[in-house]
């Protein structure tokens, strides 16, 4: 498919399509351990799901997580940078046949490989007509390929807004795609710091997902500056390189692997308030973990910080809560309060001292927790 785009790419995106086009074919062509593994336990219905994906889409995807929100039935959602498509094959599944799915990649290969398997994902999942496309093109540059401005309820992205060289426009394309209350729900790999131009602009740590990642604190900048709520934290673990050549081009930088949710709400925090999950959401119905500082366990009151309030009462989620005031009604205040920010690098850390299990509930439970910045 020609990219129909206004948008003409750099350099940085013509390496990023000639390694994913032409030197990788599989997983194991893959110089570093960064996009091969999950950073949390896969929930048994997407597990379920992932076993109807095509076995050709399976080997070619490439990701650090797994990015499968809850609340999905009916939506319409957009994946940034949708590789072979394995992704939104599962979420293909959990919108049902009333929800749709696009996903958009710069890479021609790539693209083609998910849309040569339309047709059997489809005749799988018992659906008449597809819930389903994709399109070749740039995520800085949605509108270029006819997307709408307000027309999605939720985006994902696993492991690829690291390789755009302007995070902030990748940010900004995705606010205006989003519906007032809409959520971008992604996983990305991010550093301890800064990177240096000898690190950025070294090809092959680039395109494995570690040159372009971003700090993890410049994250949360940008989110503001676009517009977007606080990001919320829902899961991090750390990676290994796996190659010592490249490890010590990369020196003392430490990465992590992490899970962020970011939403489309108007500025302006609501009072802290409690609130009672009433379940009902397909494969969380008695607990739902919404990152790593909020599980809500159903029927159970819950006091929650302004941020997480609105949130909550403006999202696609205000249908599962009933909210219990404490001291006034859970309304926006006009004035945006301060919201402490998890350290995705403490939080790994954190669960890996506990163990895989602990990852529900995650590290911390109150805002003052030792992983909150």
């Amino acid at each position: 498919m020609a990219e129909k785009s206004g948008f003409a790419g750099s350099d940085i995106h013509g390496d990023v399509k000639d390694y994913y086009d032409n030197v990788l074919k599989t997983t194991s062509d893959l110089k570093t351990d960064v996009c091969v593994a999950p950073n949390r336990p896969t929930p048994a219905f997407v597990l379920q799901a992932l076993k109807k994906v095509h076995p050709e889409v399976i080997k070619r995807f490439y990701g650090c997580g797994m990015v499968v929100p809850e609340g999905l039935e009916g939506c319409r959602m957009l994946d940034l940078g949708s590789g072979s498509g394995r992704d939104c094959y599962i979420l293909s599944q959990l919108v049902g046949e009333k929800g749709h799915i696009t996903g958009i990649d710069m890479t021609k290969g790539q693209v083609e490989v998910a849309q040569k398997h339309v047709d059997y994902h489809m005749k799988e999942f018992g659906y008449k007509k597809p819930n389903i496309r994709f399109v070749q093109g740039f995520i800085e540059a949605l509108a270029d390929v006819g997307l709408e401005k307000n027309s999605f309820d939720i985006m994902v992205s696993n492991c690829v807004v690291n390789l755009s060289p302007d995070k902030k426009k990748v940010l900004a394309e995705a606010y205006s795609m989003l519906k007032d209350g809409g959520e971008i729900y992604f996983s990305d790999v991010y550093s301890s710091g800064r990177l240096p131009e000898e690190v950025k602009k070294n090809k092959i740590l680039w395109s494995e997902c570690l040159g372009g990642s971003l700090w993890w604190k410049d994250l949360l900048q940008l989110a503001e500056d676009v517009g977007f709520s606080p990001p919320r934290l829902v899961i991090a673990s750390t990676i290994a390189v796996g190659n010592k050549e490249l490890q010590n081009i990369l020196g003392d930088f430490k990465f992590v692997s992490a899970t962020y949710r970011l939403f489309k709400i108007p500025k302006g925090n609501s009072k802290p308030c409690q609130v009672v999950y009433k379940g009902g959401i397909s494969g969380v119905e008695d607990s739902f973990q919404f990152d790593c500082q909020y599980t809500f366990k159903a029927n159970e009151a819950v006091e929650v910080d302004g941020a997480m309030a609105s949130i909550l009462t403006l999202s696609r989620f205000a249908k599962n809560f009933t909210f219990q005031p404490a001291g006034g009604p859970c309304e926006p205040s006009g004035v945006q309060n301060k919201v402490s920010a998890v350290d995705p690098f403490e939080l790994a850390v954190q669960l890996e001292k506990r163990g895989a299990g602990s990852a529900t509930g995650g590290c911390c439970s109150t805002q003052s927790a030792s992983c909150c910045k």
